[in-house]
């Protein structure tokens, strides 16, 4: 048997579980004894009312254990000798299509424009260090993407486009911290990202896909408004009937390309972003409304969204502490 079970407790008691466990038991009129598991399913803090108090959703088992495959990960098949599709963009969109394209026994190869995670800090650190721009290789371009080195652009508000938690799964499966599966907002560091997207490209690779880092794209292969494949900066040509575009919007020189072509695209308005920093203890005695937010209580976080003048205001990302 398992109970569902919402607990909303003082941060100290819902910090770990020989705390909360008998808190839940109590209320559910069970002894301790009669607990076989308890699965933390999600985690969230309340600190509306001017009194922080944390709120677990827990699954109680009763005289059963979780199913060994209830947070099974996909199964990833050898596509070595299977029909090729290419990828444009080693970011987020493309090495998670990637991933899908494993499950359905499709070939990915990916193209990227710029250098692996590993060799892209060094040209991260140049400009830094005001030693100019690789124009293929910075913030923007190179193993993945953008959010790389901002793992708020990982992070969606939207819970209509689909279920993430697979997407979460992964993240944790391939190096991410497992607080992620459960947080309501779910933090997956800088400091860890460039080792959990390595890992993904292992895991492409180990299953035959490929991925070749300083290749631009140069042109699509059309014939007959059919998609052929796609021609290479250097001239040379890979050959394949479905290509994803997985480029981010910086490519700039990918759209002309494809206007060039005939493609038919849609503009889309002009964002312009801005950093701003705030000490974390302001931001704390904020959202707490406390002096100090103690050592049960992680860095508080905020999000913005406003109307001015008939234009969004929203924060893109916020990297707490």
């Amino acid at each position: 048997m398992i109970k569902e079970i919402t607990l909303s407790l003082e941060p100290e008691k819902a910090s770990a579980e020989k705390y909360y466990l008998p808190i839940a038991a109590s209320q559910l009129g069970l002894s301790l004894q009669q607990i076989s598991f308890c699965q933390l399913r999600n985690r969230s803090i309340d600190a509306r009312h001017g009194k922080v108090r944390v709120n677990l959703k827990l699954d109680i088992y009763i005289d059963e254990l979780p199913k060994p495959d209830e947070f099974k990960l996909p199964e990833y098949q050898n596509v070595e000798h299977s029909k090729p599709v290419v990828i444009i963009g080693a970011g987020p969109a493309g090495l998670f299509a990637a991933l899908k394209f494993l499950q359905t026994g499709l070939k990915p190869i990916i193209i990227e424009r710029g250098k692996d995670v590993h060799t892209r800090r060094i040209d991260i650190a140049a400009i830094h260090r005001n030693q100019g721009v690789n124009p293929n290789s910075n913030y923007g371009f190179g193993e993945g993407g953008a959010g790389t080195y901002s793992d708020g652009k990982l992070f969606t508000r939207s819970k209509k486009r689909g279920d993430i938690s697979e997407v979460l799964r992964i993240l944790y499966a391939n190096g991410g911290n497992p607080n992620i599966l459960i947080d309501a907002h779910p933090h997956i560091g800088t400091d860890k990202l460039p080792a959990i997207i390595e890992n993904i490209r292992k895991t492409i690779v180990e299953h035959g896909g490929e991925i070749h880092f300083e290749t631009p794209f140069s042109e699509l292969i059309v014939k007959n408004n059919k998609v052929y494949g796609v021609k290479l900066s250097n001239g040379d040509i890979i050959d394949s009937k479905t290509v994803v575009l997985a480029t981010g919007h910086s490519a700039r020189d990918v759209y002309f390309s494809l206007h060039k072509q005939g493609v038919l695209l849609e503009p889309k308005s002009f964002a312009m972003g801005v950093r701003i920093e705030h000490p974390q203890s302001l931001i704390d005695s904020i959202q707490y409304s406390c002096r100090q937010r103690g050592p049960y209580l992680p860095a508080a976080s905020y999000s913005l969204v406003q109307q001015s003048a008939g234009r969004g205001v929203y924060s893109f990302c916020m990297c707490p502490g």
